[in-house]
């Protein structure tokens, strides 16, 4: 099974990558917003993009731990990993419940937004 000793490295190295990549994003986007707009609702967007970066780098993190115990695991390394799946699981399904509530307030300020310029129009 040499190749999932390679496949290991490569996995959590694309994990890693992603979410270097969207912390990157997100901080160069909270610097933009943050000269452009003064408004802490102007950073929902860029929190939420951050949050899906996250949740997609621990399911490579999570898939690479699979893999990891793929080849005949042991009762403790059986045990390691329904652990560490538990943790990221939990993590991301925190992350997704924050990310949709996130949404859906991002979602009502915009309706809000524009049933308030359709109603000053029509004054």
């Amino acid at each position: 099974m040499e190749v999932v000793g390679v496949l290991v490295p490569i996995v959590e190295a694309c994990g890693a990558v992603v979410i270097v990549v969207g912390a990157l994003w997100a901080f160069a986007r909270f610097v933009v917003v943050g000269l452009r707009e003064r408004d802490a609702g102007a950073f929902v967007p860029v929190r939420l993009t951050l949050g899906r970066f996250l949740a997609l780098g621990l399911e490579f993190q999570l898939a690479s731990d699979v893999l990891r115990t793929a080849v005949a695991p042991s009762f403790r390394e059986l045990g390691q990993l329904a652990a560490v799946a538990a943790i990221r699981t939990a993590l991301n399904y925190f992350l997704a419940k924050e990310i949709a509530e996130e949404r859906r307030q991002l979602a009502e300020e915009r309706a809000d937004e524009g049933t308030g310029s359709r109603q000053a129009r029509a004054t």
